[in-house]
């Protein structure tokens, strides 16, 4: 690679100049670039294209960068390593090619895209296009290589037959392969019965530990004022199978935010809304969220005066908000649901924790 030239071009999509040996920044970039087009990563060069070089040994540099590359991003990444040795000083230089995998690289726990000249934090947008262009597309014809049949729970599967009136002690067994592969929880496209998606969610052991499912899960966030810049009170996951997630969030939900209320002396404690709605609403995102989008979770984020709930992905089948929707406010370009309350008083002096 000719380093001098790409200097003598300057900064662009492609290229950026760091001054120093900044590892933040470092990490930044290369999740940057392996997002989007790649690019190249040169140090010791100002943004004006004046080599002023890198202090420190050769070899000490490349230890650095080549021990931090490693695990800065979540998942070794792919690159090459240079260095160019110059009058004015030490140019090392990282070049990172497009990378793809199930989700995107991640540094400091964000997602990072080249714009412009700059690595940034996506926007909604832009981070739903990228976890399409790198996601395995998950659909009830696919399975999930990692998952065997050990991963199921056949406890529970056996309890939801019971539920549905099969009877599962007379009857054919119910947690023999046959009888899983019948009910959709495996599918054996390859020769190996694999768990489906349906079978994760439905019936796994554990859902989210196989990298295509591993956002398949309700975050829930509480913050001190009105809209998301304020500052989180508390984040917490409500992982599992899809009836324990919403069970978790509810539980969450129902506990130390309440909403005072007084008549006379009298204290009332309530919830900030009915858990009744609250569940019925959980259990449609989770129900109706597209599960091909494999990077983003169901949000359930706390305000002061409403809560709001998003599920990925459109209503099916070109359905119409009026059409589906009586009361509440949907709002426009989104799959988010707003139900909203008078500002309660105070959240209540419990400490805030997990579901």
């Amino acid at each position: 690679m000719d380093i001098l030239t790409k200097i003598g071009d300057g900064e662009d999509v492609h290229t950026e100049f760091k001054s120093r040996l900044d590892l933040s920044a470092v990490g930044r970039a290369t999740c940057a670039f392996a997002s989007t087009s790649g690019g190249v990563l040169i140090l010791g060069v100002t943004d004006a294209g004046q080599i002023v070089g890198i202090d420190g040994g050769r070899q000490g540099v490349q230890e650095r960068m080549t021990s931090f590359l490693h695990s800065c991003c979540g998942s070794p990444v792919s690159v090459v390593l240079g260095q160019h040795e110059d009058p004015n000083g030490r140019v090392p230089w990282i070049q990172v090619p497009r990378q793809r995998g199930f989700e995107p690289l991640r540094y400091d726990g964000r997602v990072w895209v080249r714009r412009g000249r700059s690595s940034v934090e996506p926007s909604s947008v832009e981070l739903q296009g990228l976890y399409n262009i790198f996601g395995y597309i998950m659909t009830g014809e696919h399975t999930i290589q990692a998952g065997t049949a050990s991963g199921v729970d056949i406890g529970a599967f056996r309890e939801h037959l019971r539920r549905q009136g099969a009877d599962t002690e007379t009857g054919p067994p119910s947690g023999d392969i046959d009888g899983l592969r019948n009910r959709g929880v495996l599918d054996d496209p390859g020769g190996e019965p694999r768990l489906t998606p349906y079978g994760a969610l439905a019936f796994g052991r554990d859902p989210q530990t196989y990298p295509q499912t591993r956002n398949f899960m309700i975050e829930c966030v509480a913050y001190g004022g009105g809209d998301q810049a304020s500052k989180p009170l508390v984040v917490a996951k409500a992982a599992g199978r899809m009836g324990e997630q919403v069970e978790m969030a509810v539980r969450w939900f129902s506990g130390p935010g309440r909403l005072e209320s007084y008549r006379w002396i009298i204290r009332g404690d309530g919830y900030l809304l009915p858990l009744e709605a609250l569940r019925e609403s959980l259990v449609n995102a989770v129900a109706h969220r597209d599960y091909a989008i494999i990077g983003s979770k169901i949000l359930l984020e706390v305000f002061e005066g409403y809560v709001d709930i998003t599920r990925p992905g459109g209503l099916p089948n070109h359905m119409s908000v009026e059409s589906v929707m009586v009361g509440g406010a949907r709002d426009p370009g989104t799959s988010r649901w707003r139900t909203t309350r008078p500002p309660w008083t105070s959240w209540s002096s419990g400490a805030w924790g997990g579901p």
